[in-house]
């Protein structure tokens, strides 16, 4: 067979191949939050029954997957099994062909869980190529688990938006803080590693002018090895002091301002000046979509939109979240006149209940932590076509 099959028991037993895409999806993880505007990617090269070669892509720019495990492997991988768990491209780009590189290794099979990446350089034309030169090529295993790991880079690529997550915390009768101008500690500790554990894997954290007067957040990552998404800011009528924290303390992640197109000159070169990148958008205030369509361009996967409430409140409004994570706290702040999420906007005028799909609870310390996805986010996101049956040719 071309690929090169070095005798008896060089292929892989098919019955083991959901457990060998479980190790090459637990290596695609540690990429999470820094490949963009890449996918995640892992992979591992299995011969006699033994994994002999492991990967990941690390970032943009640097070996993907495929090619790392496949230096693992060194000579082993001849005649082996590849798991990689999306499609190999089989382009020039800043890396070479990971179509080539595979053939070249001499491997035998390739296992993918997902068979067709969207992105138009690829498409099916990797898993073609395998095809064409001989190998025997497995799709679909599991494809759903793939998608999930891959949802921001799977919307993106189909949908020219990032994937946007509404994170906040409340207290039992459903309030952000007892006052809408100052903050109110909300959260326990576990809760907030929670909150940074997020900013972490996710490319962009927005928030409104309103929750930068009053709480003047860092928005940075502060568990240890984690990195700081960029800062995006809502500031219409670019409110935002030259002196806020998120534009004084060192941070690599570019803070960016979004205003309308009256917003003041002189404070637009103030920010400038302080460092902030100040983005002019159409209109008095700009449109959800259109920041969200200025960061997809800029290869951002993924938005966490943390406040305040008028800007959760747009976001839904434009239909544009995808999925929610809320903390709830044990504790009362018994004020009507508290800042409740998701205000501004009514997303919900005139229509039933907009109830969360594949919803989790969980405990963080005393708090309780409810997530789930939003109407359509499913469908824009984790299709698979094989519905657990695993495609062989």
């Amino acid at each position: 067979m071309p690929g090169g099959v070095d005798g008896p028991g060089a292929l892989t037993d098919p019955g083991d191949d959901e457990r060998y895409m479980r190790e090459a999806l637990a290596w695609a993880r540690k990429g999470l939050g820094r490949t963009s505007p890449n996918p995640a990617v892992g992979a591992v090269v299995v011969r006699d029954g033994q994994i002999v070669g492991c990967g990941y892509h690390r970032r943009a720019g640097e070996p993907h997957a495929e090619v790392e495990a496949l230096r693992d492997a060194g000579p082993r991988a001849r005649g082996a099994t590849l798991y990689v768990t999306l499609e190999p491209c089989p382009h020039q780009g800043r890396t070479g062909p990971c179509t080539r590189a595979i053939l070249e290794a001499g491997i035998a099979r390739v296992v993918v869980a997902l068979g067709r990446d969207p992105d138009p350089h690829v498409d099916g034309r990797g898993v073609a190529a395998l095809r064409a030169a001989g190998l025997q090529v497995t799709e679909g295993v599991l494809e759903a688990e793939a998608a999930r790991l891959n949802e921001a880079y799977l919307k993106h690529r189909r949908t020219g938006l990032p994937f946007v997550t509404l994170k906040w915390a409340m207290s039992l009768d459903g309030r952000l803080s007892a006052r809408p101008d100052a903050p109110t500690p909300i959260s326990g500790a576990r809760s907030l590693r929670y909150a940074h554990e997020l900013r972490n894997v996710h490319d962009a954290v927005m928030v409104g002018i309103n929750t930068v007067l009053a709480d003047d957040p860092q928005l940075t990552c502060r568990i240890p090895g984690g990195r700081d998404p960029a800062r995006l800011v809502l500031d219409s009528r670019l409110r935002m002091p030259p002196d806020a924290r998120m534009l004084r303390q060192p941070s690599v992640a570019p803070t960016i301002v979004f205003a309308g197109e009256d917003a003041p000159a002189e404070r637009a070169a103030a920010l400038r000046a302080a460092g902030a990148e100040v983005v002019i958008l159409p209109g008095r205030r700009p449109a959800i979509r259109a920041v969200l369509a200025w960061c997809a361009a800029r290869g951002m996967l993924s938005v966490m939109v943390e406040g305040g409430s008028t800007v959760q409140g747009a976001v839904l409004a434009e239909g544009m979240a995808d999925r929610v994570a809320v903390v709830v706290a044990p504790g009362l702040v018994g004020s009507r006149d508290a800042p409740a999420p998701a205000g501004g906007p009514a997303p919900l005028a005139g229509r039933a209940l907009l109830r969360l799909r594949e919803v989790t609870v969980r405990r963080l310390g005393e708090d309780v932590l409810i997530e789930g996805y939003l109407p359509g986010a499913t469908e824009r996101v984790v299709r698979p076509r094989t519905a657990d049956l695993h495609r062989m040719r």
